[in-house]
């Protein structure tokens, strides 16, 4: 327990964690203030823009030996879901270290961890003289949690964006039960969310009338339960949940069915987000051989898949930049929204390590 107590990038972090950036309507205040110390600690400069009101963006730079480069983007969110405090161990924002070692806290594993790993390889190498060729970009973002309309949307399309010269960026991914494979995404499914409307005969309740509503949407509901279980059978052979169209009132067909059953059946889009190009992860990506490179020489390797959700790594890669959503959370279960969020301290550590080493390579390209 002294080892935990008296080491400084654990504080920082349960520091950060105390911090309530919950949902719904969140203050950022105490974020903008902790990160500002942060990188006044680290002397390096930050700037806050605020595109939306009461929706700040964080970013701390430090500039590289040749900035130039294009830059790399560190990006995580400060934002956290809502928590219901009577199914959790210990409360969800006292960060509170149990005795065998897990820091119980809303955030730990999405996504303040993946910042504060972020922030503790830059101090790291900064405190080993280490300089890298490309800047970089440490940023931090409001309102992921719901969607990220008024965060890294509107940030990622806005000109003090262009002024970051990002030429590459990670973001984040989950946790893996794996201790030597972390999980990757190199892109994400679309979501698209529909609503479909079924009119037919109104007619008195004691009558068997032809063409109603109802059996219109009987016939919609059963073509989705169809395509829906041949999915699941997909999962229980084994597929990725990134690589199965995960049904819930989505599905490119749905047009030709609400056709083919009958007049008066429509549907409508409530979101219909654009594809964005994968990330490449070939040799054609040299950051992200680099990166893959970096995580083997540290014996340990990268499986990277489609992400089954979205992160704000969409809004990146639509300015036709390449991101990798990477947390290096090994051996640990996947509490991602869950009750009793939790991160190992020495689970914590070992992802400063690896970020440590994955930074120096990507930004010495």
């Amino acid at each position: 327990m002294d080892s935990w107590e008296n080491d400084e990038a654990i504080q920082r972090f349960r520091e950060y964690l105390r911090i309530p950036s919950v949902h719904p309507d969140v203050n950022y205040d105490e974020c903008v203030e902790f990160l500002k110390r942060q990188a006044n600690e680290l002397q390096l400069p930050v700037v806050v823009h605020e595109i939306m009101p009461g929706k700040p963006v964080v970013v701390i730079t430090w500039k590289g030996m040749e900035p130039q480069l294009p830059a790399i983007l560190l990006n995580s969110h400060m934002d956290v879901v809502p928590v219901y405090k009577e199914f959790w161990t210990h409360p969800p924002f006292e960060a509170k270290i149990s005795e065998d070692g897990y820091i119980y806290a809303r955030g730990t594993q999405d996504m303040k961890s993946v910042g504060m790993f972020h922030l503790e390889a830059v101090r790291r190498l900064k405190a080993a003289g280490v300089r890298l060729k490309r800047t970089v970009h440490v940023s931090f973002v409001p309102d992921e949690e719901i969607g990220g309309e008024h965060g890294m949307k509107v940030f990622a399309q806005s000109e003090q964006f262009r002024a970051l010269n990002v030429g590459f960026g990670l973001d984040e991914s989950c946790p893996t039960t794996s201790t030597k494979v972390i999980r990757a995404f190199n892109g994400e499914k679309t979501n698209r969310q529909s609503k479909v409307t079924c009119r037919g005969n109104p007619g008195h309740g004691s009558l068997l009338l032809p063409n109603t509503a109802g059996e219109k949407l009987h016939y919609i509901l059963d073509k989705f339960m169809k395509c829906r279980a041949g999915e699941m059978e997909k999962q229980a052979q084994g597929a990725y949940v990134g690589d199965l169209v995960t049904i819930n009132l989505t599905q490119i067909e749905i047009r030709k069915w609400c056709t083919e059953a009958g007049e008066d059946v429509t549907f409508e889009y409530i979101r219909h987000n654009a594809p964005v190009k994968i990330t490449k992860i070939d040799e054609s990506n040299q950051f992200w051989t680099a990166l893959l490179c970096a995580v083997k020489e540290m014996g340990y390797d990268v499986l990277c898949n489609v992400c089954p959700g979205t992160t704000d790594a969409r809004f990146v890669r639509q300015q036709g930049i390449p991101v990798i959503n990477f947390s290096p959370i090994l051996n640990s279960p996947v509490l991602l929204h869950a009750h009793d969020e939790r991160i190992h301290v020495d689970v914590f550590r070992q992802g400063i390590d690896i970020m440590e080493k994955v930074l120096e390579a990507v930004a010495n390209i």
